[in-house]
């Protein structure tokens, strides 16, 4: 009996450790999208670097101190300073796509992503589209500046203490 209450003991905490929390999206938030040409290498790595040299920019920009009127006011009175960031990114890469700069409304498709769906719909969101828009998409949360979670996300390694003293016993 003694052992049988040890080890659902230990199922329940391997359960409780190992746990990941869930990210979820405020429903007053702002999101933040990029939607490359094509699928092509060469427009995939223009919209890495347009992510990069933006994301930067966009949190001097936007503080979590800041309300989401607040917020809405900065992205808009930054737009035009937005695209001419882009531009002169597109300008030394000696490429040549138009760009389109929406804020307000914009449809995302649904979306998983680690093991959580993101439902499709409008939500307001600052959209850039390069060239013809057909390629994969980046997006994140603006609001609350939720842009740098995945970055740090990628080296993290989770491990159980349960899990690690039961494979020193196996």
């Amino acid at each position: 009996m003694k052992k049988i209450s040890i080890i659902i003991a230990v199922i329940i905490a391997i359960l409780c450790i190992n746990k990941t929390e869930e990210i979820i999206i405020p429903t007053e938030s702002i999101r933040f999208r990029i939607i490359a040409n094509s699928n092509s290498i060469n427009d995939q790595n223009i919209k890495k670097e347009i992510i990069k040299s933006l994301q930067n920019e966009l949190e001097n920009y936007i503080s979590e101190n800041d309300t989401i009127e607040t917020a809405r006011t900065k992205i808009v009175k930054e737009i035009s300073n937005i695209q001419q960031e882009i531009n002169k990114k597109l300008e030394n890469s000696n490429y040549n796509k138009k760009i389109s700069i929406k804020y307000g409304e914009n449809y995302f498709p649904k979306k998983v992503y680690k093991g959580i769906t993101y439902q499709e719909g409008e939500y307001e969101s600052l959209v850039i589209t390069i060239g013809e828009g057909m390629g994969n998409n980046f997006w994140c949360v603006l609001f609350p500046p939720l842009c740098k979670i995945d970055e740090t996300a990628e080296n993290i390694e989770y491990t159980s203490l349960v899990q690690e003293i039961l494979n020193k016993y196996n």
